[in-house]
């Protein structure tokens, strides 16, 4: 599905219920798979979660995650984990391009027994599942932190619990102190001290209902929307004020674009304030590179330049992001310089129109470049790809009267 999308307001105003975290939801459903005693609310409606539900309820031998990359994370750990459990865990082309090696290489320390079906090091993965005795294990900590919470979420479970060190620079630390955190919300007991995390064993949890916060990420959209904008009130719902999600550092961001963030109850509103239009952005995101995309592309509206750093995960995406976002920005007229972990982005004064926007089989090209529609009409190529994790984004901004063809 191809769709073109325009706006043109220069003022904005609406009130929009936001699915919850696809991060918290995943390791909640594998918490829960090991623990049924734990209730889960406000579950997210992404595509991602929705195979992760499939397949931690399947029967079949063969289990097909397709795009989501935290489920292959998170299920060859919890699969090596379950003695007695034979699968081949596989996915889609590019998921079978995408590195799962040091993750393997820990388990395997570990005791698990997992061989590779067709590339080294690279899925689909055959996981005989044991009883993992050993209870300590090194890994790298500057690939991606997925590999981190996987190991996290099975320790509970395993006899002796696990202290897992991390060797070099930790990347993306939020989001394994959002995994420690939601396993202490349960009751597990765990701690992360400099480069040290101990986890606990449980045998089993008393019952408990956990309500899971919207996702941040899928609020960058809105923010970079109202930074966009001349005037906006934007209202959003269920999120807290102390966040587990890294991305909620959006708040502090993106009041350098003039949008400020007050908190009521369970809403966040986004308002858009007078503001005095920086000449340059720099932002180091190695904590949360999912709203690179977002950060980039609000500046190529506004005509700011920017450097993002810290960005060395985004290659191994569903797609290669930042050459993704150098090849599409480029077709607006901007001028990008990339590097292994870094985008710079000169400043644009005028945006050319009707550009097709291609999106890579990745949600957050599509949803990142939609606030350009408050310059420029512009096509989003495969715009369903935003099922991956957020199915009602353009629903949800035909309500803040974007028009969507």
């Amino acid at each position: 599905m191809d769709i073109k999308i325009s706006h043109d307001q220069k003022n904005l105003s609406g009130n929009l219920q936001i699915t919850g975290s696809k991060s918290e939801s995943n390791r909640l459903l594998i918490l829960k798979a090991l623990y049924p005693n734990i209730e889960v609310e406000n579950i997210s409606n992404s595509d991602d979660t929705q195979v992760m539900q499939k397949a931690l309820n399947s029967k079949d031998e063969e289990i097909d995650i397709h795009h989501a990359g935290t489920a292959m994370r998170f299920l060859t750990a919890y699969f090596a984990s379950r003695e007695g459990r034979e699968v081949v865990l596989t996915g889609s082309k590019r998921m079978q391009e995408r590195p799962v090696k040091l993750l393997v290489d820990a388990l395997e320390s570990l005791g698990a027994d997992i061989s590779y079906e067709k590339n080294e090091g690279f899925p689909p993965l055959r996981i005989k599942g044991r009883k993992l005795e050993k209870n300590r294990v090194a890994l790298q900590a500057n690939i991606s932190s997925q590999y981190i919470s996987a190991l996290m979420l099975i320790a509970p479970s395993m006899p002796d619990g696990l202290e897992i060190k991390l060797e070099g620079q930790i990347t993306s630390t939020p989001y394994i102190q959002m995994t420690l955190e939601i396993l202490q919300n349960a009751g597990i007991k765990g701690d992360f001290k400099k480069n040290i995390i101990q986890i606990q064993p449980e045998k089993e949890l008393s019952s408990k209902t956990i309500n899971i916060e919207s996702d941040w990420s899928s609020a960058s959209y809105f923010y970079s929307i109202a930074a966009v904008c001349e005037e906006a009130e934007i209202k959003l719902s269920n999120y807290r004020k102390t966040s587990l999600q890294g991305d909620s550092c959006l708040a502090e961001i993106y009041e350098k674009f003039g949008v400020e963030t007050e908190y009521d109850k369970d809403t966040v509103i986004l308002r858009k304030k007078p503001w005095k239009r920086p000449k340059l952005i720099s932002e180091n995101l190695h904590n949360s590179p999912d709203i690179a995309q977002t950060i980039a592309v609000t500046c190529l509206a506004l005509g700011i330049e920017c450097q993002l750093d810290g960005l060395h995960t985004l290659k191994i995406k569903e797609t290669d992001r930042l050459v993704a976002l150098k090849t599409e920005m480029e077709k607006f007229g901007a001028r990008i310089d990339i590097t292994q972990n870094s985008l710079r982005l000169f400043p644009l004064k005028e945006l050319a129109a009707n550009v097709s926007v291609e999106t890579y089989n990745d949600h957050r090209m599509a949803m990142a470049f939609a606030p350009l529609a408050l310059r420029v009409s512009l096509n989003i190529k495969d715009a369903g790809v935003v099922s991956k994790s957020y199915p009602s984004f353009w629903e949800d901004l035909e309500k803040l009267q974007f028009s969507v063809e």
